[in-house]
């Protein structure tokens, strides 16, 4: 047997075999398994049963999608204090009291200035609709020949007693054994959960993200992981981006709106920056508190056109120099995009839809990126290229 040949068998005349070299004689391959559309069926029934989880389980998988989604956010602060010395159970522990003090100082700020203001509101209506009547009854009386008349005491007196009577109603309600009671304990039970469900899955996040990886099958590891991280990216890149539009944003209506001398400038502009996460709704909701407050403060024209003139800034503060500056083209998840996926899933899965929506459109994002590529390389989209090869020897 030539001996720069290792791997040639030995033949069964050759007498012994040398030990070593049994044991350097690489072992026969294994025969590989054909994969067949059947064993498909794994993925299928996986994708079945989430979706099935969503339409009929979106209230009970509420709080742990919430919890899911302050996880993600928190584990960057989890990775930093553990690349620190500090422990993982101890990071966790300080993530999720940073964000609980945080979600509570805005809760405690924004509570009693939004019951404030909807007291006032409720003081001020009457006068507000007699105010309306007055201005509306000349015109109706010359144009219709209608002759409008309105007691303002009658009007106070009505809303006075629906007020009450909605008052007892929602306590009636509220006190039932059966709908108030069991709602109440629901509600607490799903807020209770949020940080359990933050806790775990932040202590244990990369032992759960290598059981997940490990159920992928060994020829997709590689696209997978790729995969993945290029939607981690996006989704952080866009998160990073738009919370500091957020905060941005909030910063500058509440000094906007201070400087126009809006009662509740604080909250409502607070809110507005929070709330421009949902794109062009957000800035339409919080226009809409701005010019209730002002309707309710302010009897002339120049407020109006102050607080107008302030979200008439910040709109264009926002689409023309913190979006492109922030986020700008880096991610390519367009608004209408954000707006699209929201409304669908909302109305497909409910709540945690609109919970799912964002991650979703960062997962059908970086999938169409990876269509696209594989079509422009395809002989299909680049024919002189394919006639190029088929003419090589």
């Amino acid at each position: 047997m030539d001996s720069s040949r290792p791997d040639e068998p030995v033949p069964a005349s050759a007498g012994t075999v040398d030990p070593a070299a049994a044991q350097a004689a690489p072992a026969a391959a294994a025969p590989r398994r054909i994969v067949l559309p059947i064993h498909y069926l794994w993925v299928i029934g996986a994708a079945i049963v989430a979706v099935l989880a969503l339409q009929f389980l979106g209230p009970v998988l509420t709080p742990f999608l919430i919890g899911a989604i302050f996880a993600y956010l928190g584990t960057p602060i989890v990775d930093a204090l553990e690349r620190r010395g500090v422990s993982r159970t101890l990071g966790t522990i300080v993530t999720v009291l940073l964000f609980g003090v945080a979600i509570l100082a805005l809760m405690i700020v924004l509570v009693p200035l939004v019951r404030a203001e909807f007291g006032l509101a409720a003081k001020k209506l009457p006068e507000l609709f007699a105010r309306g009547i007055a201005h509306a009854s000349p015109w109706v009386e010359q144009n219709l020949g209608l002759s409008l008349a309105i007691d303002l005491a009658t009007v106070k007196e009505f809303i006075a007693e629906n007020a009450d009577s909605a008052k007892e109603l929602s306590m009636r309600v509220l006190g039932g054994l059966k709908t108030g009671g069991l709602l109440l304990i629901s509600v607490i039970v799903n807020i209770a959960l949020i940080p359990v469900v933050m806790f775990y899955l932040l202590r244990d996040w990369h032992m759960i993200w290598g059981r997940v990886f490990g159920l992928v099958p060994h020829r997709w590891r590689g696209k997978t992981r790729q995969i993945v991280v290029e939607i981690d990216g996006v989704l952080a890149e866009f998160l990073r981006g738009q919370g500091m539009v957020m905060v941005s944003l909030a910063l500058y209506y509440v000094i906007g709106l201070s400087i126009a001398g809006l009662q509740f400038s604080l909250p409502i502009g607070i809110l507005t920056g929070l709330l421009v996460f949902i794109p062009y709704v957000g800035f339409g909701l919080g226009f809409v508190l701005g010019m209730l407050a002002a309707l309710l403060q302010w009897n002339g024209l120049p407020g109006f056109l102050a607080i107008l003139s302030v979200y008439g800034v910040g709109q264009i503060l926002e689409n023309y120099v913190l979006l492109p500056w922030l986020i700008g083209d880096r991610i390519g998840l367009h608004p209408l995009a954000v707006i699209f996926a929201l409304l669908a899933f909302g109305a497909l899965f409910g709540f945690a839809g609109v919970l799912m929506a964002l991650p979703v459109s960062a997962a059908l994002l970086v999938g169409m990126r990876h269509v696209r590529a594989a079509y422009r390389a395809s002989p299909l989209f680049d024919e002189e290229r394919a006639h190029v090869d088929d003419d090589e020897p």
